[in-house]
């Protein structure tokens, strides 16, 4: 999950023990840290490129809010796979959302690759379910709109 997401504190007010955050950037690490101030102590907190991680544990839930779009090599993509593998339990939830079919080619000035729900399934594999779907058209600060999907799977 992305340090600037606000996912884990609404785990924390939820009462999960010990949640991980993962991001590429130390700074979006620190600066959720500074929010959570002393809740930043229940959280593992994560520096790593996801594609090159090795999990030390299975988590029995994964969200990844918009990374997978970006992975635009298959060599990426496998890596990624590779990851989520290793670090989610069978009978754990993934949610990974990317930009629709429909969404930009485009992020933040770097290419991502679209999904559909079916294509998504494909690319992680017959090791997860994808057991629901949904779509989202999110403002973006400039007014645009962008569609994502959503995805849940479970590992088998």
């Amino acid at each position: 999950m992305s340090a600037a997401a606000r996912l884990v504190d609404a785990l924390l007010d939820r009462g999960f023990n010990r949640p991980a955050v993962l991001d590429i950037s130390e700074a979006a690490l620190e600066k959720s840290k500074l929010r959570l101030a002393g809740r930043a102590s229940q959280v593992h907190w994560i520096v790593a490129d996801i594609a090159q991680w090795e999990p030390n544990r299975q988590y029995s839930a994964w969200h990844d809010r918009a990374v997978f779009h970006f992975l635009t090599t298959e060599e990426q993509r496998l890596a990624y796979r590779s990851v989520l593998e290793k670090a989610v339990a069978p009978g754990g939830i993934v949610v990974v959302g990317t930009f629709a079919l429909d969404g930009p080619e485009r992020c933040s000035g770097l290419p991502v690759q679209r999904y559909s729900p079916e294509s998504l399934a494909a690319e992680l594999g017959p090791a997860f379910a994808c057991t629901a779907v949904r779509y989202i058209d999110h403002a973006t600060p400039a007014g645009k709109v962008q569609r994502f999907q959503f995805s849940r799977f479970v590992r088998q």
